[in-house]
């Protein structure tokens, strides 16, 4: 993964990050989650308890970091299968079990390796399905988050008679890849759908999830906004996600 790129480099998309620190936090993540799936956990593991969770104990060594995370990839995939998926398992949001884990590490890796292509300067896609999932999964994270983290800024994302319509035009209309997401009430609803709303996004899918995560800017070629741009810039501000 590392092999030939600048590991002290600087993730645009996560400035206080240099690539080996966007590395070593995937593959801690990992690690996480398989100690998680592994131990079947029925509460949180504090992350000074997960083994080698911090990486290679050099840094500067692409050879390592790659070894290192390609391990922890199988570790993880192994844990996830020798479980199925609906193993009981600690979770922070939605159901508590390895599935909720298979998703979110899916997600995870679709983002953040979406942060090391950009760094690179390469383009970057997503598999339809995963992509529309990932923006399924985002909206359900903020509603939890809004109803169970009182001081996160995704709090503040009512705005009364406001709405956000994402409308990604590359896939089939079996898909249903578009979205309504209402910020009217004190927790977003949102449903898959066509319809209107104050301001629509609209683009190829893959530019839809990295823009609604932040990672490319709302006027990222391919990518067309209709109504009032200040909101989705409103959305983009509070519901932030590392």
């Amino acid at each position: 993964m590392t092999s030939g790129a600048d590991l002290s480099a600087t993730v645009p998309t996560c400035p206080d990050w240099s690539l080996e620190d966007l590395v070593r936090h995937m593959g801690g993540a990992l690690r996480w989650v398989d100690t998680l799936v592994r131990t079947r956990a029925q509460e949180n593991v504090p992350p000074e308890r997960v083994p080698l969770a911090k990486g290679p104990e050099k840094r500067g060594d692409a050879a390592a970091l790659d070894e290192w995370l390609a391990q922890t990839g199988e570790l993880v995939v192994g844990a996830l299968r020798e479980a199925g998926p609906d193993a009981e398992v600690w979770a922070f949001a939605g159901v508590p079990n390895a599935g909720f884990w298979a998703r979110r590490m899916t997600h995870e890796i679709t983002v953040h390796r979406a942060d090391a292509t950009l760094a690179a300067g390469l383009p970057y896609e997503v598999a339809p399905d995963i992509a529309a999932d990932a923006v399924d999964e985002w909206l359900q994270i903020v509603q939890w988050a809004q109803r169970n983290m009182p001081k996160d800024p995704k709090r503040d994302l009512r705005r009364p008679g406001d709405s956000i319509h994402l409308h990604a035009t590359d896939t089939e209309p079996a898909l249903d890849a578009e979205w309504l997401i209402d910020l009217d009430g004190e927790v977003i609803d949102w449903r898959r759908g066509h319809e209107k709303a104050t301001v629509a996004l609209r683009g190829p899918l893959s530019s839809l999830l990295l823009a609604f995560y932040g990672r490319l800017p709302l006027d990222a070629p391919g990518l067309e906004i209709l109504g009032e741009r200040e909101l989705l810039e409103f959305w983009q501000q509070r519901a932030t996600f590392g």
